[in-house]
């Protein structure tokens, strides 16, 4: 068991190793962008002898090397200013080191590399030797000539300063830790922020290491020890411990770096006057790029909190000089407020950046059951869902932010996926908008949020292009949308067509958007009688019995749809009037001379009998006898009636 248990273990660590190899490969390794056209297919093979700049075994070697580069960073100053060369483990652990340095320049021989111009792997010998030979090769040389040891043998065991000088050329290998740094900020895995204040504070750190080292060196070779900086304070600091030293010399350096000058330690001779200078001047340089840096990063924070602060303050002012009411205020200001909250996540322009088969996975995994349960694409076909959700879009909703606005043109429709929002009551999966969008008329009310909701959006033009794309699946979204339609009757709207007539417009070929039967302007607003708030989840449940008959002759009507042809069901199935209704005209008709009485919206009938006789039901005259219209003209003919016309009714007796 503990073997079993100790080879799992072992598994997971390789499966981990696996992992990071194949993320460092997919982040970092794969630098090389391919030119356009055939050859970007073309596997780049390299000559045997030659080894790839990514190849992770490379990569793996240059920071080992990293490793050596930050040690002799440290210990060159430092030797330089406080030790005396000698054979001892010092001197071993230098020249390891600087065998490992010679080492990495005959493996660069062999090592490919970009061509500036094509930007492809050369991995030509002569070219990759030219190259080297003619840039960085001299410089490697020098900083790995192992200076010191060459001292003791030619100075007798003294050292000089010289050759101290000459070993500072080790510093040349510090330029490997700027590259490691230019990468580490393009590497996704780290954090940018923290990554640029490592760098800012290792040069700095770095500064204060070698201005410390090299001021006490200055002191130590001095002939007058009384006579410098730590021997005006300290006589005898040649008898100091090191560390000691290396304390004072570090806490000079950063007093004079951060400009502080207490004056306990300073200049005593022309020599040390003139470094001081010298260090002073390039603490003005660096101190403005540490600044610089440091105030980019805080400003990348905070910029785009003060132009929160702006807009707000914007806002404000631009409602206090309109005299906007307090309701219109709160929802700018709202909107503004949630727009701060949810930009760090820039969802859209993310999702825009990316190629449309990554978009639709994410929406697909984001939203897919979603709009699958919505009670509009109840019965539709995968490939129908599959097509909507990838063109829907996310977008957040402050509380009481007005969506939808009664009378507003039709542009759009909306799925909840969380939050709440009032049309009667709706609920996460409901969808709003849809009335005005497949019926092309305006929305006949208005949607408000309670609380901050997340929705789809998606375009009406979009919506009806996939809808036409899939015939099938459009006469299943307008059956159930009928049902809903059904649900919404049981309000009192005087003359409101039977939902299910809308069918046969569908059926017939006649445009989307000339769908006369979703009333216009006021579908649930100029007789509508709404006692309470609805749910509508609750309205459906309700009428289930009755939307179960309507469904059947919509199957019915379907079955023959599938077939190429289409024949009208029994006039029960259709209307509960006794007959079905051809005309789609909407006229509101009047009582004349009586002020007190309402007027009514009805469905234009067949003739002017019919007219007049159910003008004298809705008024309870009957010798209404007489039709004029709004310019007074009097119409003896059905057919010049038009959509929307105001009638006036009189009797014989009153217009005499």
């Amino acid at each position: 068991m503990k073997q079993k248990k100790n080879l799992n273990k072992l598994k997971m660590s390789f499966s981990f190793l696996k992992n990071f190899r194949g993320i460092d490969s997919g982040f970092l390794s794969n630098d090389l962008l391919p030119p356009l056209g055939t050859r970007m297919n073309r596997a780049t093979k390299l000559r045997r002898q030659i080894v790839s700049p990514l190849n992770p075994c490379y990569r793996a070697w240059e920071i080992f090397l990293l490793l050596l580069v930050i040690y002799s960073a440290w210990i060159s100053p430092f030797q330089f200013a406080f030790l005396t060369y000698k054979q001892d483990s010092l001197f071993i652990a230098d020249n390891i080191i600087n065998s490992f340095f010679a080492a990495d320049i005959f493996l660069t021989f062999f090592v490919a590399y970009v061509d500036p111009r094509s930007y492809l792997l050369i991995d030509d010998p002569k070219k990759i030797a030219i190259r080297y030979l003619s840039t960085w090769f001299a410089f490697d040389v020098c900083s790995t000539i192992p200076f010191q040891s060459l001292s003791i043998i030619f100075t007798d065991h003294n050292g000089g300063l010289g050759f101290n000088l000459l070993s500072m050329l080790r510093l040349w290998r510090l330029r490997r830790v700027s590259s490691l740094f230019a990468r580490l900020e393009k590497d996704i895995r780290f954090n940018y922020f923290w990554t640029r204040f490592t760098k800012l504070v290792s040069v700095t750190l770095f500064a204060v290491h070698c201005a410390g080292c090299f001021n006490y060196m200055i002191a130590e070779r001095y002939g007058n020890s009384k006579r410098t900086w730590i021997g005006a304070v300290y006589p005898n600091f040649k008898q100091m411990k090191v560390w000691d030293k290396y304390v004072t010399a570090l806490y000079w350096s950063i007093v004079t770096l951060t400009t502080t000058g207490y004056g306990d330690l300073h200049a005593e001779n022309t020599r040390e006057m003139l470094f001081e200078m010298m260090y002073m001047l390039f603490n003005l340089g660096l101190t403005s790029y540490l600044i610089g840096n440091m105030t980019n990063l805080v400003v990348h924070w905070t910029c785009s909190t003060r132009n929160f602060r702006d807009n707000i303050t914007a806002a404000s002012e631009y409602a206090r000089r309109n005299q906007l009411p307090s309701n219109i205020q709160d929802q700018v200001l709202s909107h503004i407020c949630l727009k701060f909250k949810t930009q760090g996540l820039r969802q859209q322009e993310m999702m825009n950046g990316l190629p449309k088969a990554i978009r639709t996975s994410i929406a697909n995994y984001l939203f897919y059951t979603i709009v699958q349960n919505v009670h509009l694409f109840h019965g539709v076909s995968e490939d129908l869902l599959l097509q909507l959700v990838p063109e829907m879009q996310a977008e957040y909703y402050s509380p009481r932010e007005d969506v939808i606005l009664q009378n507003e043109a039709s542009t759009d429709a909306y799925i909840l996926v969380s939050g709440a929002v009032i049309i009667g009551k709706a609920s996460t999966g409901e969808m709003f908008g849809e009335i005005g969008v497949l019926c092309g008329k305006s929305q006949p009310f208005g949607v408000r949020t309670t609380e901050v909701s997340q929705m789809l959006r998606m375009s009406k033009a979009t919506f009806l292009n996939i809808l036409r794309s899939k015939p099938e699946d459009e006469l299943t979204v307008m059956n159930n949308l009928f049902k809903k339609m059904k649900v919404w009757r049981s309000f009192d709207i005087e003359g409101q067509q039977d939902p299910s007539l809308i069918l046969k417009k569908w059926l017939h070929g006649k445009p989307k958007g000339d769908c006369t039967s979703c009333n216009n302007d006021n579908l649930y607003g100029h007789t509508l009688k709404q006692e309470s708030t609805v749910d509508i989840s609750n309205e459906i449940m309700l009428n289930n019995e009755n939307e179960n008959k309507l469904n059947g002759a919509h199957e019915s009507v379907a079955n023959r749809y599938g077939k190429g042809s289409y024949a009208s069901s029994s006039s029960t199935a259709f209307s509960k009037r006794g007959e079905a209704i051809k005309s789609d005209k909407r006229v509101t008709i009047h009582a004349n001379f009586r002020e007190k009485q309402i007027p009514k919206l009805i469905i234009l009938p067949h003739s002017l009998e019919e007219l007049l006789k159910i003008a004298g039901e809705k008024f309870g005259d009957g010798s209404l006898t007489k039709l004029v219209n709004a310019e007074n003209a009097e119409i003896d003919d059905i057919s010049v009636i038009r959509d929307g016309d105001h009638l006036f009714f009189s009797s014989e007796r009153l217009s005499e």
